[in-house]
Parts: C-alpha cells; structure tokens; sequence
C-alpha cells in the first residue's frame, strides 16, 4: 500500500490546529527570565523566555503592549500570561503574550548592576577619565571576530569615509566563556607595540548572555587603562555592557563607531575649501579697507605740501630764537646799567676822590690814622696825596 505524502505547510498547519485545540496551551501563565528582548518598530516586542533548563520564544503585540506599567528587559524575571500557538511558515511554537508582570531580576541582570554600581563609586565611568578621540587617525585598531558582520562594516564604512586610513585588525572571539581574555590581550598588545591610534571593541548583538564578556571586570579596568582611546560598539542601539560606560566613547553600532572614528574626507575637504573661501574674502575686504584708508591718508595736506610742516616748525624756531635774543639783550641791558650805577655810588665813596679835593691820608705801619692822639712824637708815618706818597716822621704835636 503507498502511502501519500502531505506537504510542509499542511504538516505545520495540522500541528498548529492541534495546539489552537488545546484548551491548556490556550492559557497558559509562564514565569522565566527575558533573553533576547527587541522592541520593534511596529510597537511589537519580541523576547525569549527562559530558565535554567529550556527556553521558548515569544511575542507580544503592539495592542497588548500598551499595558504594561514597565520595559521588558534583559535579565528581567516576568511571568508571562497568553496563548501557545504556531507560527505556520517558520514552523515555530511560541508564546503569544497578552499581559506580562515582573518576578525578579535575573541572576545575570542582578550581577550586571552590581558590577556597574561597583565600578561606578570607582570612577571608572567618570567623564574626566575619558581621552580624546583623535581628529585625524591614521590607523584604526579593531577587536572583533575575523568572519561576522562587524569588522566587514567598519571595513566599507571607513573606506567610504576615508580610503586613507588603514584597518589594522587582531580577531577575538565576542561570545562564550573566556572571550574577555582574549580581547583583553587584544587591547595590551595594541598598546605596547603602539598599532593604532584609536581602537574599536565590537559585536553585534545578542542575548545578556552572548554579551556577557563585555561586562566582565578585567575587561572594563583593561580598557580604563589603555593608552590608546577606545570606542565601544557592542551591541545594538538599545544593549548596554560595562565596556560601553568605561570606554573613551560608545557607539551604538559598530557602523556608527567608523563613522565617529573616522572623519569623512570630502567633509574635511568642504571644510578646507569654506575656510580657504572665508580667507580669501576676509584677505580682499583687509585689501579694500587698507587701499581706502591709504587713499585718505594721501589726501591730507601733510602728504601733499610734506615741507610745509618742516617750515611751519623753521617759523616757529625764528621767532623762539628772536625772542630769546631780545630777553638777553634786555637782561643784558639791565645789569649794565645797575652796574653803572653801582660804580657811580662806589666811584663816590672812593677815598681817592676826597684826595682829588685836596685832601691827604695819613698811614702809620699800614693803618690809617684819624686823630692825631694816634702818633707819637717820632713816629715814622705815610702820607698819601692823589700824585703818589711822602714819608715823614712827628716831630712837633699840637
């Protein structure tokens, strides 16, 4: 007897009956912790649920999202309430969720808060530790797997951007137990062998758990101590690890870390050319301004007669000269006549004058003498008469 074969779809659409049939599987009441979370455009929200053992996919549309009084995150224990159904073309069972409440923290989640309160009181995220992203690099290290998507977008991103700069990349694993470790070599062997000027940590994203390396310690205090700034990207937009707080920047994808470490050469060029046009004109407004400013210094008159002011000065040193002249002559002028009339009044006082009028001086041993109880018979004595001298000697007193 041949047996008929049935198709996919119809095998997928049995089973989906099969589990809509079901009155348990209709209302189901889950509890577990959140892996994968993506919130959709749409409004919908896409998530894993899990637990130590197992996990199951699930979703939550935009009309029952509204209700929720918190965001769903990673690492986040919830008890979930919906419908199990199947979702015919993928052939995939999963939870459809229609109200959703939080159970806990996630022992991952809860480890993840505790090391970033941890290295937070540290400083290690304080914005005074961050270095400066190089303007212009030359080299850009990366840190990522050799074969994902990562590396092949900072690739055509930063070679779009600028074909001058050269990728240097050391490829570590970015999930599983003891990637830290590797990426940690990464970073010390691109600071002491000097590889780059700035350097990329990235992956895509992932569950807590597939980012979970990038939260681990070692990794955080490695990257607060290179040297050589870094920018992380791990993740998508929307996933946070401890490498992203402690790193010199974060990027929420890795496109978007090329785009910040690499500056887009036409950008530059435009900007050279602005300056270069700013500088041309601010050069021919200085010329303008410099030309007009010399054509109305050449207008005054100090440039048309250049002596007049010389002569004006000549002028003007005649008359100080003149009037010096006179104020000598005057004071000259003055002192003769005072010293006229004080040789008139000496020349009147002179004894040599009374002598003129007949008179004589009597001097004995050089003193003159006025009366004549002064000299004794005998005494040698001068006489002085206006034609010269006589000597005599007292020979009679009366």
């Amino acid at each position: 007897m041949e047996i008929n074969p049935i198709t996919v779809e119809e095998l997928n659409k049995y089973i989906k009956n099969r589990i809509d049939g079901d009155e348990f599987l209709n209302n189901v009441y889950v509890k577990g912790e959140i892996s994968n979370f993506k919130l959709h455009y749409t409004g919908h929200m896409y998530f894993t649920l899990k637990d130590e053992k197992s996990l199951i996919k699930c979703i939550m549309f935009k009309s029952y999202t509204g209700y929720l009084n918190f965001m769903p995150k990673d690492g986040m224990k919830v008890c979930v309430l919906g419908s199990v159904s199947v979702f015919e073309r993928d052939g995939v069972y999963q939870i459809y969720a229609k109200a959703m409440k939080q159970d806990g923290i996630g022992s991952l989640y809860e480890a993840y808060e505790k090391m970033k309160a941890k290295l937070e009181a540290e400083g290690l995220f304080d914005k005074e530790h961050k270095k400066q992203i190089p303007m212009f690099p030359k080299t850009i290290g990366v840190l990522t797997s050799s074969t994902g998507a990562v590396i092949r977008d900072i690739i055509n991103v930063s070679t779009r951007r600028n074909p001058n700069v050269h990728i240097r990349l050391i490829p570590v694993p970015v999930q599983g137990k003891g990637a830290e470790k590797d990426i940690i070599a990464g970073i010390k062997k691109m600071n002491e062998e000097k590889l780059a000027d700035v350097l990329i940590i990235g992956r895509g994203g992932g569950s807590l758990e597939d980012l979970w390396p990038f939260n681990e310690e070692t990794l955080a205090r490695a990257i607060y101590e290179s040297e050589i700034p870094i920018i992380s990207a791990v993740g998508h937009e929307t996933d946070f690890t401890i490498a992203d707080f402690v790193a010199d920047l974060r990027a929420p994808t890795p496109s978007a870390a090329a785009e910040l470490a690499v500056p887009n050469i036409e950008d530059v060029k435009y900007t050279i050319s602005s300056y270069e046009n700013r500088y041309k004109v601010a050069l021919k407004r200085r010329v303008q301004l410099m030309r007009l400013r010399f054509e109305k210094c050449m207008t005054k008159r100090v440039f048309k007669e250049p002596m007049q002011g010389i002569n004006e000065k000549y002028i003007l040193i005649d008359n100080v000269t003149k009037q010096m002249t006179n104020k000598i002559t005057s004071i000259l002028n003055e002192a003769r006549f005072n010293l006229s009339k004080e040789a008139t009044r000496i020349d009147a006082l002179s004894p040599m004058k009374i002598i003129a009028r007949g008179y004589a001086i009597t001097e004995k041993d050089g003193k003159i003498i006025r009366k004549s109880k002064d000299l004794s018979l005998g005494d040698n004595i001068e006489i002085k008469y206006i034609d010269g001298k006589v000597k005599a000697n007292v020979i009679k007193k009366q």
